[in-house]
């Protein structure tokens, strides 16, 4: 693969092309000899290309010494919870998450189950850069054991989530890796559950691992049809979870986040949630008229989890489903999510379009510029201080990820993309024509850096 192997959720690419057994095997002994790992848990999701990338992986550990312990098909927040409740050294989840079914990669945690952070991702690829592996003689290779441990996860959320009303939800893992954990559990917790594409199936011939309203269209109208409470989907890998509201309605993503972060506020006075520089403003207004706050961070899961740690936040969540709740672990858990939701539709006691309902409604509009990559750094870094003199009424602005200037009826957001030649702008206002006035505005100025 070209440039950095990691991206905003480990390494990914097309599988037997960008991701080979060849690369797999070199991330496997990376990671045995920077973390000098004794013990290593292994999982994959449906895909087609798993077995063969797991297979590489679990050899390229072994051969620095490493003892891999491979759980077989999981979600990813299951391995990652089992990497730190089996007390390996690592863990390494073989899944593209939500990409098409010719995609594959991995995704590696630490000992604490959270996923490596920048630091140690940079400390793998010098490794395999400089090809530094820490190869063991012939009598000291590692073992690989099959365990089946996933129980010990079931357990974990049953002790977490009690559920007192009996929900017939209608279940979608599109194929994918929580094909017969997330029934199961859902079923454990008194729930009536009707499932839809519960097999395992690294085609994904039902629908896109990706749960959005498109997709997930055919599940809306099974909800709608069976009367059922709520519909609930997941990615290809179960850290992202969708819900399709009682009355056969698509949960803005958006709109849940905000509604489930408020909600949580209002349980713990003081209470910090943290999310990306791209998820709605509404969240501030869910969270803060609960006396809550909200800190946003990079986009990528990572990040959200290192400043909930940071800050002691009580949630964290992007606004594509992957949400983090610390009362377990760390990673974007899409089953916890779900059972989680429906305890907050309990205590709040109303159904999910209620729910979504108490978060407002601002519109969205994108926008993307051309611009030569070489470029890229001298517009971001005169693009701060030309948004401040455009708008001097700005409230806020923060550099954490590109420039984002929060303003008295919306906010912008201007990133230069990590994979195309392209600025990306995204303004959100509290009405369709203050955010095509913002945008408007923001498109000049910065079309003026791109022209210089």
């Amino acid at each position: 693969m070209n440039g950095r192997l990691f991206g905003s959720s480990g390494v990914r690419g097309l599988a037997n092309v960008e991701v080979t057994p060849s690369l797999a095997a070199e991330i496997g002994a990376a990671v045995a000899t920077c973390s000098e790992a004794l013990k290593v848990v292994v999982g994959r999701d449906t895909r087609t290309s798993g077995a063969m990338l797991e297979n590489a992986t679990v050899a390229g550990l072994l051969s620095c010494g490493a003892n891999a312990w491979q759980v077989g098909i999981v979600p990813t927040p299951t391995l990652a919870f089992l990497t730190k409740q089996l007390k390996a050294d690592a863990g390494i989840m073989i899944t593209a998450s939500h990409n098409p079914p010719q995609y594959n990669g991995l995704k590696i945690f630490n000992a604490d189950g959270m996923a490596y952070d920048m630091k140690s991702q940079d400390k793998i690829e010098e490794t395999i850069r400089k090809r530094q592996f820490k190869r063991t003689n012939w009598a000291d290779v590692g073992t690989s054991q099959r365990v089946d441990e996933t129980s010990l996860y079931a357990e974990a959320v049953r002790r977490k989530v009690k559920l007192h009303r009996k929900w017939h939800v209608v279940v979608d893992p599109g194929c994918g890796a929580t094909y017969n954990l997330a029934p199961q559990i859902l079923k454990s917790l008194g729930c009536k559950v009707t499932t839809l594409n519960a097999q395992a199936d690294g085609f994904f011939p039902a629908r896109s691992p990706e749960p959005n309203a498109e997709s997930l269209e055919p599940l809306a109208k099974v909800v709608e049809n069976l009367g059922a409470d709520i519909g609930i989907a997941y990615d290809g890998d179960g850290d992202r979870a969708a819900f399709i509201d009682e009355r056969g309605n698509f949960a803005d993503f958006d709109r849940t986040l905000a509604a489930y972060a408020g909600h949580v506020a209002k349980q713990k006075t003081g209470a910090t949630v943290v999310t990306n520089v791209e998820a709605s403003m509404n969240i501030e207004k869910m969270v803060e008229q609960n006396h809550g706050k909200v800190v946003r961070t990079k986009v990528g899961d990572v990040y959200i989890s290192e400043e909930m740690k940071k800050h002691k936040a009580v949630f964290g969540g992007e606004p594509c489903g992957a949400w983090i709740h610390p009362q377990l672990h760390y990673c974007p858990d899409g089953i916890l999510t779900s059972a989680l939701l429906l305890r907050a539709l309990e205590n709040e006691d109303t159904e999910l379009s209620d729910f979504v309902a108490q978060a407002p409604v601002y519109s969205t509009v994108r926008k993307n510029m051309a611009c030569r990559n070489t470029e890229k750094n001298r517009i971001m870094k005169q693009v701060s201080e030309s948004l401040r003199s455009a708008f001097p009424e700005h409230r806020e602005i923060s550099d954490v990820d590109g420039v984002r200037l929060v303003l008295e009826n919306g906010w912008m957001l201007v990133r230069a993309s990590g994979t195309e030649p392209l600025m990306r702008l995204t303004v959100e206002g509290e009405s369709l024509r203050t955010a095509n006035k913002i945008m408007a505005k923001a498109t000049l100025l910065v079309r003026k850096l791109v022209e210089e």
